[in-house]
């Protein structure tokens, strides 16, 4: 890079570490989304509810540092939220009666 003005160094520095930040947040952010989906397709209720958490947190976290923005990371909760309510109706209705 020949980078001669200064603010211009500073600014190439600080894209990198801003490059490097976002990357990470959006990769953790895609290995949790999928982490999730395997214990709903696993029907695994209370680690769905669990992992459900952390994602909520992991996806608000990176909206309000700008890494996505804050519909995405509304967008992609209330579907996670629904997948979650809808695998909880379905083990409701397919379990036997308990009377």
């Amino acid at each position: 890079m020949a980078l001669r003005i200064k603010s211009a160094k500073k600014k190439h520095r600080q894209s990198l570490k801003k490059r490097a930040r976002n990357r990470f947040v959006k990769s953790s952010l895609r290995t949790k989304t999928k982490n999730f989906l395997q214990a709903i397709e696993a029907n695994d209720r209370e680690g769905a509810n669990s992992m459900l958490a952390g994602l909520i947190s992991a996806f608000d976290k990176a909206a309000s540092k700008g890494v996505i923005h804050k519909r995405n990371a509304s967008r992609n909760v209330a579907r996670m939220s629904r997948k979650l309510h809808l695998l909880s109706a379905s083990i409701q209705t397919d379990s036997p009666p308990s009377a």
